[in-house]
């Protein structure tokens, strides 16, 4: 067992721990069977001690063998039943555990891990590579605890039957597991390279999902299919060879096996001869031999289906170890209502050390005052709002929230504080209500439809078939995208919370409802700290200040007019906005 393979074991052993008393019991059952089963040889070979020669046949011996053999057989079949609902209990039990603080971790990970990391391989990691480990735990299960026991139970038998036969099987078999081991060290990174493969294919088949509109305006349809090809190939390779290597296990270990039993019955005949065994022994011994080797066979498919499991389990690992976000202080503050008073004091960040982006950022932001920032295309205006929520924490200097430095304060509470509308809409499968009330379960219908009405669009919900409990997709289904980013917008209506961040909120929106859509955001901003991104200058007008941002600084700041009559880049962009 290697290294890599000896600490995935571990964390799978901790979470089966947790199930001590099921594990026992299915050993115990295990025990029953094995037991059972391994008594039903000798009472076959004592009912073939019985059949002498035509004419001395025992016959009342042999029903009465015969009834103890059904009794028998029937005490291993409830065993055996009982340890498989025992078994699939303990499997489903930890996979179960695992998914849990899987999923669990990927809602504590920081930002920076889901931006730089494929969705459709984390996908995999937590729903596939999840579901092969629970095939090989349950597996390892049924078959090692049997397996084991099956070894131990028929070495005492052929022992008390035969000493000298009994150590001829001993010494052989151990062959097949070292066949098995052989073969097995060269699995585990076959079924991880099929594990990586299968992470590719369900990345792309995502992304390709997710962009079906994009891929055929563009025409890269075939692209698309030359990428799943190359990639499908490599799965398909991957688990070829996995599976050519693994499959060698089965026929090696049981050419071995065939070798024992055919020692054990050329050896036992002569001692048949010799007088020092009886037939029906022998037929006991025979019986005995095979099972023995069998649960060295199957121990032998169950190590190259762990190997499988625990490629699987230390992808599953690896991203449960990624590190989350920096922890809150024991004492972090819970913002209630902010009053919305922010400071930015002089703040540096930046995606990658050798990628500089915001530097020495300074600004103070009164309660109530509505900012717009506008800028080129990565001049760091999301990456602002990206701070201010603190989905990624300041290199340098420090943003604060009503005199607090955020990270001293609880991100739910400060991201409680503030309602986002973005230019990106994101829905989820449920009704039209479901989706306005993400973030307020509880409200009334009242509530809803006032919330409707002040972002416009109660009226489209209402032509919808069955209005506010019509089901749309997570895509919006058949909504318009400027229908699915009214609807985001009726989400923050709904909340009303004391900040506000807008990003593009009207990019998707046409001109005539852009326009009464702005009036509602004038009236929902009256009091609340805004900060507001926009392409269209336009719709900033009415801001406080605006600041203007270039590779990451403010390179100018003011309102609407100061700006206009400073004659620079502001005055720049807004005139080739209305260039006619």
């Amino acid at each position: 067992m290697n290294k890599n393979n000896s600490w995935i074991l571990k964390r799978i052993m901790q979470h089966i721990k947790k199930y001590t008393f099921w594990v026992v019991l299915s050993f115990a059952c295990a025990f029953v069977s094995v037991i059972a089963t391994l008594y039903a040889p000798i009472l076959t070979g004592d009912a073939i001690n019985l059949i002498v020669k035509p004419g001395e046949v025992d016959f009342d011996g042999i029903r009465e063998i015969i009834v103890k053999f059904l009794i028998v057989v029937g005490i291993t079949a409830l065993a055996q039943w009982i340890m498989s609902i025992i078994n699939n209990r303990i499997t489903y039990m930890v996979v179960k555990d695992i998914r849990i603080e899987a999923f669990n971790h990927l809602s504590d990970m920081p930002l920076s891990y889901i931006d730089s990391n494929a969705h459709g391989d984390i996908v995999s990691r937590i729903v596939t590579d999840i579901d092969q480990f629970a095939d090989g735990l349950l597996m390892g299960f049924s078959q090692l605890f049997t397996g084991v026991v099956t070894i131990v139970g028929t070495l005492c038998f052929m022992l008390y039957l035969n000493v000298s036969i009994a150590l001829v099987v001993v010494v052989l078999t151990p062959l097949s597991l070292f066949v098995a081991a052989f073969i097995a060290k060269r699995t585990y990174k076959l079924f991880r390279g099929q594990s990586e493969s299968r992470g590719e294919l369900t990345e792309l088949v995502d992304e390709m999902i997710g962009e079906q509109k994009i891929v055929q305006a563009f025409g890269y349809e075939e692209d698309a299919l030359e990428r799943f090809a190359v990639i499908n190939d490599k799965l398909e390779k991957d688990s070829m060879n996995a599976t050519f290597y693994s499959s060698l296990v089965n026929p090696s270990t049981r050419f071995v096996n065939g070798l024992v039993y055919a020692a054990v019955g050329i050896i036992g005949a002569f001692a048949v001869l010799r007088g020092k065994l009886s037939v029906g022994r022998l037929t006991s011994f025979l019986s005995y031999a095979n099972q023995y080797t069998k649960p060295f066979n199957e121990i032998s498919n169950v190590i190259t289906e762990l190997q499988n499991a625990i490629a699987c389990a230390g992808r599953v690992f690896e991203l449960i170890d990624e590190p989350g976000e920096v922890s809150e202080p024991a004492d972090a503050r819970v913002l209630d209502k902010a009053k919305g008073e922010i400071v930015i004091d002089d703040v540096s960040f930046s995606y990658t050390e050798d990628k500089k982006l915001i530097e020495h950022l300074n600004l103070l932001v009164k309660p109530g005052m509505r900012v717009a920032i506008v800028g080129p295309t990565g001049c760091g205006k999301s990456t602002l709002i990206n701070l201010l929520m603190r989905f990624y924490d300041v290199n340098a200097g420090s943003i604060s929230v009503d005199g607090t430095d955020i990270r001293n304060m609880t991100r739910e509470s400060l991201r409680d504080n503030y309602g986002m509308v973005l230019q990106e809409t994101w829905l989820k499968t449920g009704t039209i209500r479901d989706n306005i009330t993400y973030g307020k379960p509880d409200a009334t219908d009242e509530e809803v439809i006032e919330a409707a009405k002040k972002a416009h669009s109660h009226s489209f919900i209402k032509r919808l078939p069955n209005g506010y409990d019509t089901v749309i997709t997570e895509d919006g289904g058949n909504l318009s995208q400027g229908q699915k980013q009214l609807l985001c917008i009726t989400r923050v209506m709904l909340l009303m919370p004391p900040m506000l961040i807008l990003d593009e909120a009207t990019s998707s929106i046409d001109t005539r409802t852009e326009i009464r859509i702005q009036k509602a955001f004038n009236k929902m901003m009256e009091g609340r700290t805004s900060f507001v991104v926009a392409h269209r200058l336009s719709t900033i007008k009415e801001a406080d200040i605006i600041l203007v941002m270039k590779d990451g600084n403010i390179i100018e700041k003011g309102s609407h007019e100061e700006l206009l009559a400073l004659n620079g880049f502001y005055s720049n962009l807004y005139n080739a906005q209305f260039a006619h």
